[in-house]
């Protein structure tokens, strides 16, 4: 999936792959962050198509259906395909969805499943020799049945080569906005994810879920809370475990035990990913020079900057700026905060 270069001025096309037995949560998110025009607030113009081996309606579970509109032929126009998750994890996908799958593979247009939707692309055979990840309870299962796939146990999304894999429910939801944020820049996966009331932003090496929840009093969650709230809105400073501890009124074990039992990820991480969700802000809304940017969201210099971006979205501060800078320069703007 591209992200660099000039914003595509044609919709981008998305590609829904139905069949029955697929859930229908993952069908409302799909269309909810693909399918509602949101044109007027800055959101790139999405094509949504509902594709299946026919355009007879699906049973969806629940008294539902969904009416496909698109053969799965339209796949080979798509910019993206996306598989929604399964209530029977074990029954193989029909051959003609598989067939198209592989297909569409080969000519690499992304393919994102979420939830169980990776034992479809595993039965596909796309996942052999790859890493994939799906929703805890299932890990067991997708390792059993198909054993040449690398699974990886606790992750909200990853990605190997063309092919995205989330973990459930959630996890599907961060993984659709990640890609919007791929292709279209922070900015526009911001405003879905207001529209439908979500944090904007939560990476894919996040924890799946907290096994045992801490801090254990209202009190100490409030703590932490502001601590994150002051390091949010003094993203310009330098920040060390051992200062947010002591403004948390904890030791720095303790601190950053409790840090990541409440936020699934380690306080420094947690940093990281806000200076970078903030330099992206930045890029989009202004012409600050990098260097500028780099002090402004507390990286320090630009090479550090770049060294995370690198890491983190996969490209160049320079070059994200180039495919998604949008506004003409205000320099005298705040640093955005990002999501807590």
């Amino acid at each position: 999936m591209p992200t660099t270069g000039a914003p595509r001025a044609a919709p981008s096309r998305i590609a829904l792959v139905s069949f029955p037995g697929i859930r229908a949560f993952d069908v409302s998110v799909i269309t909810e962050v693909w399918g509602v025009d949101r044109t007027d607030r800055g959101v790139p113009p999405f094509v949504l198509r509902r594709t299946a081996a026919t355009t007879a309606p699906i049973p969806l579970r629940g008294g539902l259906s969904l009416a496909p509109d698109r053969t799965l032929s339209w796949l080979a126009r798509a910019d993206l395909i996306v598989v929604p998750g399964l209530d029977d994890h074990v029954t193989r996908a029909p051959e003609p969805v598989l067939d198209a799958l592989r297909r569409a593979h080969a000519r690499g247009t992304p393919i994102a499943a979420l939830c169980g939707g990776a034992f479809t692309l595993a039965q596909a055979g796309l996942l052999d020799g790859r890493q994939a990840v799906t929703h805890w309870n299932l890990t067991d299962l997708l390792r059993t049945h198909h054993p040449a796939v690398t699974v990886v146990p606790d992750a909200l999304f990853i990605h190997d080569g063309n092919l995205w894999t989330s973990a459930g429910t959630a996890a599907g939801i961060d993984l659709c906005l990640h890609l919007v944020r791929t292709v279209h820049g922070a900015e526009a996966a911001a405003t879905i994810a207001r529209a439908m009331v979500t944090a904007p932003f939560r990476t894919g090496t996040q924890a799946q879920f907290i096994e045992h929840p801490t801090p254990h009093t209202e009190r100490d969650a409030d703590t932490l809370a502001a601590v994150r709230a002051f390091a949010l809105t003094r993203l310009a400073e330098p920040h060390t475990v051992g200062e947010l501890a002591a403004r948390a009124g904890m030791s720095p074990r303790s601190f950053a035990r409790h840090f990541q039992a409440s936020t699934g990820t380690t306080p420094l991480r947690w940093l990281i990913t806000q200076r970078v969700a903030a330099a992206q802000k930045l890029l989009e809304r202004t012409d600050l020079p990098l260097p500028e940017v780099a002090r402004r969201t507390g990286f320090g210099s630009e090479i550090t900057m770049r060294q995370h971006f690198a890491t983190q979205v996969g490209t160049s501060p320079r070059d994200y700026r180039l495919a998604f800078h949008r506004t003409p320069a205000r320099t005298g703007v705040d640093t955005p905060p990002p999501h807590p």
